[in-house]
């Protein structure tokens, strides 16, 4: 059974673009399982700047982010497809061209062409919708429809069910209560910004205890088969989600393990003050859970987490920052050899360097750097007909430098393409 969704939505056109940043990120932390951000003004630099906010949210969130905008065009869906976003959000009243939705769903799928709906009709006493509505949704062939202004009768949630495409109500639970709402079979999810500044996995919890099929964390095996020491405590390894650094290293209990798993907040059992901690809870530097492993013989737990700010106490990103014995090693990992690269060129543009060979580039602009990325990839084409695969490697080097300069000159980074990369995957 297909799990429901809680989506907050922030409303992009009366907050200042900070502030729908900063949203986001915090609807994250606090257990939304998708993002609805729209922005439905008609002026093309307020569509920009808005896209542009969008590209950076998705740099920070892993959930899934339905963007609005208004589509005048092809053109307008795909830029906003190409900030990452998991669909773009068509506004119903204000579409321009049924066509241009039509050759979207075509091009991209319609699991990334979504409609935002208004199902009163103009009614607000008994609003209804009816048959010809649904086929009328259904002949456009978007993939997701967002549901504003949905009455809670028999007839509307008969109606409803007949939708093929995955609904969500828009609602800012004034009128609905949530729980009504992710009852109706056919109800994918609830997109909502009643929970802003709420624990949203709290509400999850209490939404599953009534029988609510929602998105929380649970663990596979029990903490009774755990394999812990004689203050029935486990050591917990912690890691950066996404660099797999070692941060630190804590004990749980039994206790502070449910507790982790209700709140999705690293809780760890203090030995010193033989009570639990949230990590976190002064210093604002929350661990958020990506996923917890247990070992072989479990009786260590590993942690992957979302480290806000520094694990260390001293304020450092890690503990383990002290060094004590090493020998000499190769750790040319691929990926941390191409972000550190990048991290440096990066560098020069905000830090210009004299004598440097990329600050030249980017003094030169764009035309200069898009000829060089041209020149490079001509010669890997003639090194490649060289049986010698010596400079063949020199030259794809070359040829990724000047790309990561064109990166850096179009605030791209790798995070950008390894993203898109996973996404063709499906």
């Amino acid at each position: 059974m297909e799990k429901k969704n809680i989506i907050a939505y922030i409303n992009a056109e009366t907050e200042y673009q900070n502030v729908v940043f900063e949203q986001a990120l915090e609807y994250e932390h606090m257990g939304a399982d998708g993002l609805y951000i729209y922005n439905y003004d008609n002026d093309d630099k307020a569509q920009l700047d808005f896209l542009t906010t969008v590209r950076l949210i998705l740099k920070r969130v892993d959930i899934p982010v339905y963007v609005g905008v208004v589509v005048k065009k092809f053109e307008d869906i795909k830029k906003a497809l190409y900030t990452g976003a998991e669909a773009v959000v068509i506004n119903y009243d204000s579409l321009f061209n049924e066509d241009v939705l039509k050759k979207g769903v075509e091009r991209f799928g319609k699991e990334h062409i979504a409609l935002c709906f208004d199902f009163s009709l103009g009614h607000d006493d008994m609003p209804e919708i009816d048959d010809e509505t649904v086929n009328r949704l259904s002949e456009f062939g978007a993939g997701t429809v967002f549901a504003k202004h949905v009455s809670l009768t028999r007839h509307s949630i008969g109606i409803l069910d007949k939708l093929e495409a995955k609904l969500v109500v828009r609602d800012s639970l004034v009128r609905n209560d949530i729980m009504s709402l992710l009852e109706i079979d056919k109800v994918y999810g609830v997109a909502t910004n009643y929970y802003r500044g709420k624990d949203i996995l709290a509400v999850k919890q209490t939404l599953k205890e009534n029988g609510i099929n929602v998105k929380t964390l649970e663990s596979s095996v029990p903490f009774s088969e755990f394999k812990k020491d004689s203050n029935g405590l486990v050591p917990v390894v912690v890691q950066d989600y996404k660099s797999s650094e070692v941060l630190m290293v804590a004990y749980m209990n039994e206790d502070s393990y449910n507790m982790t798993i209700k709140t999705g907040r690293m809780t760890y059992y203090s030995r010193s003050r033989q009570e639990l901690w949230i990590k976190g809870e002064t210093s604002g530097h929350y661990q958020f859970v990506k996923e917890l492993l247990i070992d072989c013989d479990k009786d260590t737990i590993l942690a992957k987490v979302h480290q806000l700010g520094a694990a260390c106490h001293t304020g450092n990103y890690s503990c383990f920052y002290t060094e004590l014995a090493k020998k000499e090693y190769s750790d040319l990992n691929p990926l941390n050899i191409l972000t550190e690269d990048y991290n440096l060129i990066l560098d020069r543009k905000v830090n210009p360097k004299d004598g440097s060979y990329t600050n030249y580039l980017f003094k030169e602009g764009i035309d200069k750097i898009l000829k060089k990325c041209g020149e490079e990839a001509t010669e890997i084409i003639i090194a490649a007909k060289n049986p010698d695969s010596e400079e063949l490697k020199y030259e794809i080097a070359d040829f990724l430098y000047h790309l990561m300069v064109l990166m850096a000159e179009c605030d791209l980074d790798w995070n950008d393409i390894v993203k898109e990369l996973a996404n063709r995957r499906k």
